[in-house]
């Protein structure tokens, strides 16, 4: 079985969570998919299941952190291209996500931030790595 990853987060609103997963280039699953979580696809490995605050205590005994206040984790997708990086940041704006930060450019990635309505942070970044500095010996 080829390995695989799910990140499940918390959101107030699934549906205008989902419509901004969407607009980032996510499509969702169906059959892991329902009006309390959806099954956004990244790649054939790499899943985001956007939880129902209701659901997402199905799973844990903790309190919902409040990631609009606290960062709980930074999640980071790495794309084919610089125009790329671009075109999903601008999208999620769009769709009202917001831009914490301006571009960071360390000469072989360039990346943009972007938060969900829930706080919940994404970083967008194309890596170059044959513009990586050689390492001193």
């Amino acid at each position: 079985m080829t390995k695989q990853i799910f990140i499940n987060l918390a959101v107030k609103d699934v549906e205008r969570s989902m419509n901004l997963y969407t607009k980032m280039g996510f499509t969702v699953n169906p059959q892991f998919s329902d009006e309390s979580g959806k099954c956004m696809v990244w790649s054939d490995s790499i899943f985001v299941m956007i939880l129902s605050h209701e659901k997402f205590k199905g799973f844990t005994n903790k309190p919902i952190a409040d990631t609009k206040s606290s960062i709980a984790g930074l999640f980071s997708l790495s794309v084919e291209s610089v125009d790329r990086v671009n075109e999903i940041v601008d999208n999620a704006i769009s769709a009202g996500g917001i831009e914490p930060t301006e571009m960071k450019d360390y000469g072989f990635m360039q990346q943009r931030t972007v938060e969900d309505f829930d706080g919940h942070t994404w970083e967008v970044f194309y890596m170059d790595m044959s513009k990586f500095p050689p390492q001193e010996k």
